[in-house]
Formats: C-alpha cells, sequence, structure tokens
C-alpha cells in the first residue's frame, strides 16, 4: 500500500520549486541570450540545467525529513511544532529567493534573503536532528548547496549593475 504521506511531503516542497521554474523558466531559457545569460557569473558556475534536477533532489530530501519528523513525533504534536514550524518557515524563504532574484532582479535583496534562508536551514537541520538523526543528515546537502548558491549569490551581487532592465522595457 501506498504511503501517501510521505509521498505528499516529498512532493509538496517540490511544487514551489517547480511553480516558480515554470514561472520564471523565459528569464533564463531563451533562444537568444536573456539578461541572466549577460550576468557576470564566476568561473564556477554551473550550466543552467543543473539547478532543475539539483533542486528536485534537495526539495525531496528535504519532504522526506520532514516526512520523518511528521512520523517520529506522531503526527503534528506539540513535539512537531517547533521543527515543522522552522521547516514550513525556510521553505517559504527558499520559495520566495526566486521572484527577488528573477522577478525583481534585486540582487542585494536576493544575497540579503538567501543568508536568512541559511540561518532558518540550519535551524531546521538542528532542530530536524533533535527529532530524528536520518532526518537532521537528510538536509545537510540542502546546507551545503546553500552555502554555494548563497556565494552565487553574492557575486552576482557584487560583480553585476544595481538595475537590471526588462528586455520588454528596451
Amino acid at each position: 500500500m501506498a504511503n501517501w504521506a510521505a509521498f505528499g511531503s516529498i512532493i509538496l516542497p517540490n511544487v514551489g520549486g517547480w511553480a516558480n521554474g515554470i514561472f520564471f523558466a523565459g528569464q533564463i531559457r531563451k533562444e537568444d541570450k536573456s539578461w541572466y545569460d549577460e550576468l557576470k557569473k564566476p568561473s564556477w558556475n554551473p550550466p543552467k540545467w543543473v539547478f532543475g534536477p539539483t533542486w528536485t533532489v534537495l526539495y525531496s530530501g528535504m519532504g522526506y525529513a520532514s516526512y520523518l519528523v511528521y512520523e517520529e513525533c506522531g503526527g503534528f504534536t506539540e513535539d512537531a511544532v517547533l521543527p515543522l514550524t522552522l521547516y514550513g518557515g525556510q521553505l517559504l524563504l527558499n520559495w520566495a529567493w526566486t521572484p527577488i532574484f528573477f522577478g525583481l532582479k534585486d540582487f542585494k535583496l536576493a544575497f540579503i534573503e538567501i543568508s536568512v534562508l541559511g540561518g532558518a536551514a540550519v535551524a531546521t537541520t538542528a532542530a530536524f536532528a533533535k527529532v530524528n538523526k536520518t532526518a537532521g543528515a537528510l538536509l545537510v546537502p540542502y546546507l551545503a548547496w546553500l552555502a554555494y548558491a548563497s556565494t552565487l549569490s553574492y557575486y552576482i551581487w557584487k560583480n553585476n549593475p544595481k538595475e537590471i532592465k526588462d528586455e520588454k522595457a528596451q
């Protein structure tokens, strides 16, 4: 029999990522160069195609970790409130970065936001690990990727113009 709670926990974080990806895909996937392609990025910036699969794996791990915490705590109990609230908060922060970066094109705010996200993700990891060591361990790759993404965000903020104009306005 299918474990629908586990399945839903894995799918939920991906929904926000996929929605952002679909909504903002035109910002980075065009036949001609987009404003994103014109940004000064470091030599260690991954190819664009890496982000989708990477985030799918990370969101799935995060979701499964939340399921383990939910199960270990016996559902949405008093013991689950702190870790699952932290998880939900950091997930919303995670989803918010894409509209700030690709929608507003505010690289400074995007860096500030991902820095706050990093702190929230560390707190979530610690709270998960107290409940279930495997759940905490499942968030470690996410923390590593956030550190990498934060340095990319910082680099782009510091090495690109303050204002990026929409192609439609030009």
